[in-house]
């Protein structure tokens, strides 16, 4: 068997920037545009190809955590309102797969929202804090808590206060589930909830009143 060198990994510096977003208790989605002339997506669960930007041709899918979905075979809603707004998506969000929690009425906690109601909040926040997302009904991005050096306490504070006052993404409703801090120079996010695993017992974290 022939040795070969493998270098150990850089270590990231841990008080880099972190970014902490409020964690929706949904369905993991994602909106997958590529380029027509890219066929690795099965053709059975393309919406169509649209010329969008200078010409250029793009087709689309939608999935969940685990598959591709379609209307046919679909996941809490998402391909129907993905299919369904196409067009606007692909305009918007330009070819990439673009990740996010697909939440509402119907799905986990609900977040109060009206009957039928739901929203597919983006991941990935600094890339989309400039664009104007409003042209695509229910489109939007999870709520950034805090921006700032990596701090244990800023985190805790984040999360007192989105216990004491709700849910930033749905105002009004008390029961938020709790924030994802990703850490930029690790490119690793990391999720801190308020239940049984961020006990203490579990090895960190406190035990969350509600």
């Amino acid at each position: 068997m022939t040795i070969e060198f493998e270098a150990w990994p850089s270590i990231s510096r841990l008080y880099r920037e972190a970014i902490v977003t409020e964690k929706l208790d949904g369905s993991n989605a994602a909106f997958v545009v590529v380029e027509a002339e890219d066929d690795y997506l099965d053709s059975e669960y393309v919406g169509g190809t649209f010329s969008t930007v200078d010409g250029v041709s793009y087709k689309f899918a939608a999935q969940s955590r685990k598959r591709l979905i379609s209307p046919k075979d679909d996941n809490f809603g998402f391909a129907k309102w993905a299919w369904g707004n196409a067009q606007a998506l692909v305009g918007v969000l330009g070819p990439g797969k673009h990740y996010g929690e697909w939440w509402g009425n119907g799905i986990q906690r609900g977040y109060g929202l009206p009957r039928g109601e739901k929203r597919f909040s983006l991941f990935n926040t600094p890339r989309w804090r400039d664009t104007d997302l409003s042209s695509v009904d229910g489109l939007g991005v999870v709520p950034e808590l805090y921006v700032g050096p990596f701090s244990l306490d800023k985190i805790e504070v984040v999360k007192e206060n989105l216990l004491k006052y709700g849910s930033v993404a749905s105002p009004g409703f008390m029961d938020p589930e709790g924030v994802v801090v990703y850490h930029t120079a690790s490119r690793t996010a990391y999720k801190s909830t308020f239940d049984a695993c961020d006990d203490p017992d579990w090895g960190g974290g406190k035990t969350w009143q509600k």
